[in-house]
């Protein structure tokens, strides 16, 4: 057992910034500056959060200095105490969470949680079934150009073109038409809760194994406002961003401990080198918030604010994809409100009104994706801020007042004074 000196403790005794400022002034005005910029906008970008300070400072720690190769009591390097102690904390309270017997907390991102998974339950050139980009599925599910499109045979199947929801039994269809390896469900533009019992009904006729990427609703889930993968899924990814509010990162859950070891030896040393420890030290602070009783009510009010959101978009003219929400997003159709405003324009004119958006394709989008006829809006983050439904309604005025304006300069300085009123009454997590 080592000793501990309290003593390291006087070189970070100042706080952030004004050690910057000694240290890199040009590293601590750009961080002014993005800290502000963060204050006084409005961020509706639906898998974007704010965190906590605590999870924020915990990326900022002495855990960064440690290579921790391996698995706790098994690393390939000395002196990794207290690593092992933050990875089995962050693994212990990640199974809690999310009701399952295995956490692989390890993982850098949600692309890399997918790429240790799709290794563990597939081998090269197998046959994967998904839902494509094009229609709110993720890259890393099967685009051309990424690991999952190079290195595996990637099927679609689609949401109903009139509904544009899923159709489960057209899905079923098109599984036994292909006869996957695995089937994914899980989607980054899809505002419709999943049934998940149905997808593992469709996997179970074809002998399929099922993957659940929960990346968006994830804080939705461990919340209890959408419906939990497990046990249905033989394995699940997700970001521990976005809904679950914390430090940018994977992880990856499942419940047999035939999968866990496949998954354990494919994210180290099959894709990964060195965990990121102070990550995952930052990871065990969210999971520890989120098992807090006021995550229930966060996860609740993330919902909430989308249906209010959702609602008041429509009485301004604007439709929705599905017809609404079910959870933290939409998809916001701009063509029949404007046949002429494309998502580009919408996210560069809402900007220099301190609405931070992102464009987004729709189902059968005519435009190309870095144009694109559609807005993908979220509510993780104002939420987080303290935002409630009436502020919904404020905020759907502001959006139309702009894209209404086409992006008129006075416009946008009048909605930006009203937007940060607005942040100004709710401040970031401090």
């Amino acid at each position: 057992m080592t000793t501990t000196d309290h003593s390291a403790l006087d070189s970070v005794s100042l706080d952030l910034l004004t050690l910057l400022d000694q240290a890199d002034p040009a590293v601590a005005s750009l961080l002014r500056s993005e800290a502000a910029r963060q204050a006084g906008t409005l961020e509706l970008i639906a898998s974007e959060n704010h965190v906590s300070p605590a999870v924020m400072h915990a990326m900022g720690t002495w855990m960064t200095n440690k290579y921790a190769e391996g698995y706790p009591g098994k690393r390939y390097y000395g002196g990794c105490e207290h690593h092992d102690t933050a990875e089995d904390l962050a693994r212990d309270r990640a199974k809690e969470l999310f009701g399952c017997g295995f956490a692989n907390v390890q993982p850098h991102c949600g692309a890399n949680a997918n790429i240790a998974a799709f290794m563990a339950m597939c081998a090269p050139g197998d046959r994967i079934l998904s839902l494509p980009i094009k229609s709110g599925g993720h890259l890393s599910h099967g685009l051309k150009p990424n690991f999952s499109g190079t290195f595996y045979e990637i099927h679609d199947y689609d949401v109903d073109p009139d509904t544009e929801r899923l159709d489960y039994d057209a899905i079923a269809a098109r599984a036994r038409e292909v006869k996957p390896r695995m089937i994914i469900c899980g989607f980054s533009a899809y505002p419709r809760a999943i049934d998940f019992a149905a997808f593992r009904a469709i996997a179970d006729d074809v002998g399929a194994l099922l993957m659940a990427d929960i990346a968006h609703i994830a804080g939705l889930v461990a919340g209890g406002v959408h419906a939990s993968p497990f046990p249905h899924a033989d394995v699940v990814t997700t970001t521990t961003h976005k809904t679950l509010r914390g430090p940018r990162g994977g992880l990856i859950l499942c419940d047999d401990e035939d999968i866990a070891k496949k998954v354990d030896r494919k994210v180290f040393p099959g894709s990964q080198g060195g965990p990121l420890m102070h990550a995952i030290t930052a990871k065990a602070v969210a999971f520890g918030e989120a098992l807090q009783p006021d995550f229930k009510q966060y996860a609740a009010d993330v919902v909430a604010n989308a249906q209010a959101l959702a609602d008041a978009l429509v009485s301004h003219g604007y439709r929705l994809c599905t017809g609404g929400t079910d959870n933290h997003l939409l998809l916001v159709d701009l063509q029949p409100r404007d046949a002429d405003l494309t998502g580009a324009d919408a996210e560069k004119w809402l900007e220099a009104a301190g609405i931070i958006t992102n464009k987004n394709g729709i189902p059968n989008d005519p435009r190309p994706p870095m144009v694109t006829s559609g807005l993908r809006l979220g509510t993780a983050a104002l939420t987080t801020r303290g935002l409630g439904a009436a502020d919904m309604v404020a905020i759907a005025a502001l959006l139309d007042r702009v894209m209404e304006s086409r992006g008129d300069a006075g416009v946008a300085a009048s909605v930006r004074a009203d937007v940060q009123a607005m942040c100004d009454a709710h401040p970031l997590p401090h």
